[in-house]
C-alpha cells in the first residue's frame, strides 16, 4: 500500500495561485508527493469549501483521489469534536473566526480513519491549533504539515 496526504482547502487555494506567496511551497509539495509515489486526496468536504469560490474543473482531479465522507469518519469526527468543543468550553482555547470546528474534525477524521494517509497538508493555523489539542488527549494516527515550511524542511531533504 503507498502512502498517501490529505491536501485541504487552504492547500488548493495557494497551489492554484500563482501569485500566492505560499504557491512555490505548494507546487514543490505536490511535485514531492508525486515523484515519491504518494497518494494525493481530497475530501469531498474540502471540494465542497473550495467551490464557494472556485468551481471544482480547476482542481488537478486527475492527480487526485476524491475521498467521500462515510459513516466511519462521521464516528470518528464525533470523538474529535467532542476533545475540541469541550477544550473550548473549559476557556482553554480561543478559535478566531470560528464559531464551530466541525469540517476540521470531519478532515481530521477522514485522515485518521484512512490507512493509507499518513499526512495532512495546511496552511490553516486555526486548524493546526485544533489538531495540538487532539494530540494531547487523543493520538491521531497521521501527522500535520504546515505549508509554511518547505518539503525539504520537513523530510530533511537537501534542496539542491
Amino acid at each position: 500500500m503507498s502512502r498517501g496526504v490529505l491536501l485541504d482547502t487552504s492547500f488548493f487555494l495557494r497551489f492554484l495561485n500563482d501569485t500566492d506567496p505560499l504557491f512555490k511551497n505548494a507546487d514543490d509539495y505536490f511535485r514531492y508527493f508525486l515523484k515519491n509515489d504518494f497518494s494525493l486526496f481530497i475530501s469531498t468536504i474540502s471540494v465542497a469549501e473550495f467551490c464557494v469560490g472556485g468551481t471544482a474543473d480547476q482542481l488537478p482531479l486527475k492527480n487526485l483521489k476524491i475521498l467521500p465522507f462515510n459513516f466511519d469518519h462521521a464516528r470518528r469526527t464525533g470523538q474529535f469534536a467532542r476533545i475540541l468543543f469541550d477544550t473550548r468550553k473549559k476557556g482553554l482555547i480561543d478559535f478566531k473566526e470560528r464559531q464551530l470546528i466541525p469540517n476540521d474534525s470531519k478532515l481530521f477524521a477522514q485522515a485518521d480513519s484512512e490507512a493509507q494517509i499518513e499526512y495532512y497538508l495546511t496552511t490553516d493555523v486555526e486548524s493546526i491549533k485544533a489538531f495540538n489539542i487532539l494530540k494531547q488527549s487523543d493520538k491521531p494516527l497521521f501527522t500535520i504539515i504546515d505549508l509554511n515550511h518547505t518539503y525539504s524542511e520537513i523530510f530533511g531533504i537537501l534542496d539542491i
